[in-house]
């Protein structure tokens, strides 16, 4: 269910709501503007802080019932800084609080909401108001469940913020697209499934929709996404989705995402508990599919190109084995060393297949390695690239999304490890360096283009509640794909 923003102008007192968010800074002062607030409250906020039993921390809340006349509810929500990243993570946190109370509808207050800072609320409220209750059984008894349905952001200038706002919406609902699509179960979220919401999203904002089938790529010599996909009986697919806002003809900014919808690792496969994660496996292409959904409602003046390699990676009798060579259809033979490095081998004909539209920048995004989390935890994106002006776009754009991102080498030396004493390459070079030799071997596939990759394996997903958000998706990347588009639209 998607969740209605509206602005409004006037006294936040008067907000007749069950439950009015503020957001404060770090050791504030109650502002004039909640002046009237307060009153209403009988000084309960003013007191608060005076006491000191709300300093505006990080994840701080404290939650006060209004006796009287407007909000039901005042709820503090500490940003610890006063930048916009900070103030998103706190409507983020209150966008779950909301949820918690049980409210349905709410309204927001902070200072000086204008431009980014009202993008930022809106993402933020939506990211953490966001929850995947589909698949579960309606309650017969007790008190019927009120997620958070509409919201009221609080601004100085109506007419100013709306241009903001419908950004904070676009990117918002992109990053519903994506959360919902990895949340699903691997038995529902197919590849056919994934080629079906590519084309709702192509219906709904008149984009060119392709889609290459097990024969397709048979045909165009994909021996390295088929091999991954030879276990299975659900038919891969590879979905293109192109999106002409720019000048007809000129160079897209292509974004490339793998779209494993559940990954056994194959003949090497994976341990079984956890196993149930490997869902978020096509985290990258619900990242792709999140970014095309934004960019629909954005409509920037770039061409954009949004691929999505999508198979399953099962044990099966066809399935490939440790010690197979397979040919990708540039030409080059792959040693298959571990057959849950397959996301790579999947990417790997994707990226060769972007070449076609002559992009001016590809970025791609992967749960490639496990070694990523390794090396950066649960809070950052490991990114590499072939050129270092795109990585450096790259890496702004999740900054001004708020997705983390840390730049890892491609140096030479690495490639030493991927040599194989039977093909071309193998495709795992060791346990050193997992993240880093992952990124060289795609660097192979993506050639004279300008690439950037992203591995998002600790980040497009949580196995534990993360405070402001529940364990599960994320949401990352969309907001560094959008943020990168929109870059080249400016």
């Amino acid at each position: 269910m998607s969740l209605t923003f509206t602005t409004t102008k006037g006294d936040a007192a008067r907000a007749a709501v069950p439950l009015l968010a503020v957001l404060l800074p770090a050791e504030p002062k109650l502002p004039r503007a909640l002046s009237a607030l307060d009153k209403a409250t009988k000084g309960a906020l003013s007191l608060a802080i005076r006491r000191g039993d709300f300093s505006g921390g990080k994840d701080e809340t404290l939650l006060v019932v209004n006796p009287g006349a407007g909000p039901q509810r005042v709820l503090l929500v500490g940003c610890g800084a006063n930048d916009t990243r900070a103030l998103t993570r706190a409507a983020t946190m209150a966008g779950r609080k909301a949820n918690a109370l049980n409210v349905g509808t709410m309204a927001l207050w902070a200072d000086d909401l204008q431009g980014e800072r009202v993008e930022g609320v809106v993402v933020g409220l939506s990211l953490g108001s966001w929850e995947f209750r589909e698949l579960m059984a309606t309650p017969k008894t007790g008190k019927p469940r009120k997620p958070l349905a509409t919201a009221r952001i609080y601004v100085e200038n109506v007419a100013a913020t709306k241009a903001s706002l419908a950004a904070g919406i676009a990117v918002a609902e992109g990053q519903r697209l994506a959360r919902r699509l990895a949340m699903l179960p691997g038995n529902i979220c197919t590849p056919s499934y994934l080629a079906e919401s590519a084309q709702d999203i192509a219906k709904r904002h008149g984009m060119k929709l392709t889609v290459l089938g097990r024969k397709d790529m048979e045909k165009l010599g994909m021996g390295s996404f088929l091999a991954v996909a030879q276990g299975t009986t659900q038919d891969p697919k590879l979905i293109v989705l192109e999106y002409n806002g720019g000048k007809r003809g000129a160079a897209p900014v292509a974004l490339v995402g793998k779209g494993l919808c559940f990954d056994t690792g194959g003949v090497s496969i994976k341990p079984a508990a956890g196993m149930e994660t490997m869902k978020f496996d096509m985290s990258g292409a619900a990242g792709v599919l999140g970014a095309m959904e934004a960019i629909g409602h954005l409509k920037p003046n770039v061409n954009v190109v949004g691929l999505v390699g999508s198979t399953t990676n099962v044990v099966d009798g066809d399935a490939i084995r440790p010690g197979d060579v397979v040919r990708a259809s540039d030409g080059t033979t792959i040693e298959i060393q571990n057959t849950d490095a397959e996301g790579r081998l999947v990417l790997a004909d994707v990226l060769h297949y972007a070449k076609r539209f002559k992009p001016q920048a590809v970025v791609d995004a992967a749960t490639l390695t496990g070694a990523v989390v390794i090396a950066l935890g649960n809070v950052t994106i490991g990114v590499m690239g072939n050129d270092q002006s795109t990585v450096d776009e790259v890496l702004a754009a999740s900054g001004r999304g708020g997705e983390l991102a840390w730049q890892l080498p491609l140096f030479e030396e690495y490639k030493e490890q991927l040599k194989s004493d039977v093909a071309d390459l193998r495709n795992i070079g060791g346990r050193g360096a997992g993240t880093i030799t992952a990124g060289l071997f795609l660097q192979h596939f993506a050639g004279e283009m300008k690439w950037v990759h992203l591995d998002v394996a600790g980040t497009a997903y949580s196995e534990t509640d993360l405070v402001v958000m529940p364990k599960g998706p994320t949401g990352v990347p969309v907001r560094t794909f959008v943020e990168f588009v929109r870059g080249r639209a400016r």
